[in-house]
């Protein structure tokens, strides 16, 4: 457990680095995880330490909402002075996200489905 922990720490801190020196931009945790991701694919297994402590964090994943859910009961008095606002952006957030969603899968849809006649139509003239 304690050697999984030290992968994870030691990508994180590759991350912070690259983002100090090289990608201030984004931040060293994000560089951390898409190294660690890169790695993994690359050698195409997860060791048993390090699946160890993701099964471990998984598990406990739901405390992760605990600071969000103390920080909308500290700021209720604002939400509810603004809950219009509030209410208003995440219904539009949400019905814009269905919606790219939806033109996202209906592009790629329908560039599947034009590459799939190409394919098919290339084995036909083949077969002649």
């Amino acid at each position: 457990m304690i050697s999984g922990l030290v992968q994870l720490f030691l990508w994180q801190g590759l991350g912070e680095l690259l983002s100090k020196f090289f990608l201030p931009g984004i931040p060293g945790p994000v560089l951390g995880l898409l190294l660690l991701l890169t790695f993994l694919c690359l050698k195409g297994q997860v060791n048993s330490d390090l699946a160890m402590v993701a099964d471990s964090f998984r598990q406990h994943l739901g405390l992760l909402f605990v600071p969000a859910s103390v920080g909308v009961l500290l700021f209720l008095p604002e939400l509810q002075t603004h809950a219009l606002a509030v209410g208003t952006a995440l219904v539009v957030s949400v019905i814009l996200t269905i919606a790219v969603t939806a033109i996202v899968l209906k592009v790629f849809w329908y560039f599947s489905l034009k590459r799939h006649k190409h394919i098919t139509i290339n084995k036909g003239q083949r077969h002649e």
